[in-house]
């Protein structure tokens, strides 16, 4: 517990550094912004696009200081999770959060899927695990076990891989905004200046929709 008790202290210091706008995000440095924009699925609303993978140790720091941010995001600015799969023994996680979502269990599951992974060790890529995990959360397991093993998960699971090579995703955590910015922690440098950086794309993208400049 004491991994996840820093990450929540990391979360509240970002709470505070979130309230600076920070320097002006750098094309090149801060983010990249795609050759090809992608189509978006939330509409009206910017979308953001989190690649993430329920072992990778980054994404589960990240996590804290994500949720913390998400409380702030914008009502016109929509984040979609997309668990990505560059290899096979990522579809698991993949198949996990899917499912969680088809049974609407992400408000209560998906912060445990991370720490079970990173925390208590607790292998869910594993049929059996998973299942018996999936008990002991108050979870019926063969309705869980029946939708984690249908084709339509497993359709979804594989979209996201799709979607990560569309956008040129190469690692996770990863940004996605609204089709044509893409940025990181390894390209903002920190935390605390991913999320400055995903507020200025955020309002960017929400300009380049009205036909106008961002203001600056």
């Amino acid at each position: 517990m004491f991994t996840r008790a820093l990450a929540f202290v990391a979360a509240a210091v970002f709470s505070l550094s979130a309230m600076a706008a920070g320097p002006e995000a750098f094309e090149g440095h801060d983010y990249t912004r795609l050759k090809t924009a992608q189509p978006v699925a939330t509409g009206k609303k910017v979308e953001v696009l989190e690649f993430f993978w329920y072992r990778c140790p980054h994404c589960f720091q990240l996590e804290p200081s994500l949720s913390t941010w998400l409380k702030t995001l914008p009502k016109d600015a929509q984040v979609r999770r997309v668990p990505a799969v560059f290899r096979d023994d990522w579809m698991p996680g993949a198949k996990l959060y899917y499912t969680l979502e088809q049974m609407n269990l992400l408000g209560k599951l998906h912060h445990k899927a991370f720490d079970a992974y990173h925390i208590e060790n607790i292998n869910l890529n594993d049929p059996a695990v998973l299942g018996g995990w999936i008990a002991k959360q108050g979870v019926d397991r063969k309705k869980f076990e029946g939708i984690y093993n249908s084709f339509s998960t497993q359709s979804k699971a594989t979209q996201g891989a799709r979607l990560a090579t569309a956008y040129g995703i190469t690692g996770v955590p990863a940004f996605v905004i609204d089709g044509k910015y893409t940025t990181s922690v390894g390209m903002t440098g920190s935390e605390a200046r991913l999320f400055e950086v995903l507020d200025q794309l955020i309002a960017k993208a929400r300009a380049e929709r009205r036909g106008k400049k961002p203001a600056k």
